[in-house]
């Protein structure tokens, strides 16, 4: 793994927005010209941006100007996917054609019909794959076709984060390509001003990448968190990360696990970001800390920020500056109102507590036995081989995590995925190793389900199928056809 640095952060295809807004839109300042040219060689493209909102509005909208006039993108089919979980989707795609998805700005050729089901990694899962004199460019995604060879999906075009309106030199990207414990560096086919071109030769996490060596500006976006939890004082953390999702999920995945309640403002807004050191102020004056942070693409575990504390209320300015030049890349005001929003009679604690114990309920309903503190008489039927197969079809990257909180030690997942290469196959057999501990060996669904009761992002498909095996459904449906 690579060493953490204390700089911000790294891959997730977003795009984000310039352009004048007011109050909770944040306001990037930069006033270049932008020239469109769609060859790879020798050209001028102009930069990314996101394209459409996903299920959760996942796109930070980039409309850096001089990246908007030169971005025409092609008249792709729009498509927008079902969400299967956080940060995993599915579209089915109807025929032979090239597909743009909406939540994500991912762009499939396919030569047939195909049900594709795609995941976003964060940077920081493969980073020790990812060799020093290579850089993230943009998002990695796991790609799957799901029934189907994977050749019937011939092309993806990745969203990238670079800001190519005024290349100081010709760009080299390739993709990393994650092949069972190894990763391979491969040619692109082509880029444009938002997209790289990888022709698909089998089915595994990619991102696109770039030398070490090439300075390269990037879209940059700025993500503002409000902490409700500081005493009496007005905290704001502010993180910068290159526009794109991996990196985004990253932040969003540190916030969560930082035991503070830290709610997204929306401030967030694209600016062009290198790597070099940057500063936060803010009017009225307020203690911020530390006074700079440098802006990274590599992908690290944790990632830096700024910490904005003020003993007086808002109205108040945030300014992201360039101390090299003393100019101001990134403003935003924040308002009384602002800070209030999520302070009014929308008690988050009480509901996510009623909302718990709801699901809690709804699935104590359909369980054998509806007092956890009495002996299962009832749990059900051991599960299968094959409803084992049928579980471990419907995980995806977070399969490793289903593993610890199912009581398998990290050493455990080590070893399945030494002795085992197919991800589904080590899937599987995480779930036998789990069952062959179980008391008697006789795991059910029941004891799956609450085993894992406690787990965010087990997919819906997953807590379907148990609920399913659990309400005794004799035939099962094949959910690795209908994923």
């Amino acid at each position: 793994m690579r060493g953490q640095k204390s700089g911000l952060i790294n891959n997730s295809d977003v795009s984000l927005s310039h352009g004048k807004h007011k109050n909770l839109e944040g306001t990037c300042i930069d006033k270049g010209l932008v020239q469109n040219r769609s060859k790879p060689v020798k050209k001028k493209p102009s930069c990314s941006s996101g394209r459409g909102s996903c299920p959760e509005e996942m796109h930070i909208k980039s409309q850096h100007e001089k990246c908007k006039a030169a971005q025409q993108s092609p008249e792709y089919v729009k498509v927008t996917p079902t969400e299967i979980s956080k940060w995993r989707f599915k579209v089915q795609l109807e025929g032979e054609g090239t597909y743009e998805c909406s939540a994500t700005g991912l762009v499939f050729e396919v030569s047939e019909q195909a049900l594709v089901r795609y995941s976003v990694l964060s940077w920081s899962e493969t980073s020790e794959l990812l060799p020093d004199s290579w850089r993230p460019a943009g998002s990695v995604y796991d790609v799957d076709v799901v029934n189907k060879d994977p050749s019937v999906l011939k092309f993806i075009h990745f969203p990238h984060s670079l800001c190519l309106a005024e290349p100081e030199h010709e760009l080299s990207i390739s993709v990393l390509h994650v092949k069972d414990r190894h990763a391979d560096i491969e040619p692109t086919v082509d880029f444009t001003a938002s997209h790289v071109k990888w022709r698909v030769s089998s089915l595994s996490p990619v991102g696109p990448i770039i030398p070490s060596r090439q300075h390269a500006k990037h879209h940059g976006a700025v993500l503002v968190y409000k902490q409700q939890d500081h005493l009496e004082q007005f905290c704001f953390h502010v993180f910068l990360a290159p526009n794109n999702k991996s990196e985004i999920k990253a932040i969003e995945e540190q916030v969560l696990s930082s035991g503070k309640k830290l709610i997204n403002m929306h401030l967030s807004a694209a600016c062009r970001l290198e790597e070099k050191n940057y500063q936060l102020k803010s009017k009225p004056e307020g203690k911020i800390m530390p006074s700079q942070i440098e802006f990274i693409t590599e992908g690290t575990m944790l990632k830096g920020f700024f910490v904005a504390i003020f003993d007086q209320p808002p109205p108040f300015e945030l300014f992201l500056m360039d101390p090299d030049i003393n100019q101001e890349l990134w403003t935003a005001r924040i308002t009384k109102g602002d800070w209030a929003d999520k302070e009014e009679p929308k008690p988050r604690k009480i509901t996510e507590v009623q909302s718990s114990c709801q699901k809690k309920m709804a699935r104590l309903e359909v369980m054998p036995n509806n007092n956890p503190l009495l002996p299962d008489t009832n749990r059900g039927q051991a599960l299968s081989s094959k409803q084992l197969m049928q579980v471990a079809e419907t995980l995806g990257q977070e399969w490793g995590r289903v593993g610890l909180y199912l009581d398998l030690s990290t050493t455990d997942l080590d070893d399945i995925k030494e002795g085992e290469k197919d991800v589904t196959m080590q899937k599987m057999k995480m779930l036998e190793r789990w069952q062959r501990r179980t008391p008697g060996g006789e795991a059910t669904a029941q004891d799956l389900l609450r085993g894992l009761e406690d787990l965010k992002d087990l997919p819906v498909e997953t807590r379907q199928l148990l609920t399913d095996m659990m309400n005794g459904s004799l035939t099962l449906p094949d959910h690795k056809a209908n994923a």
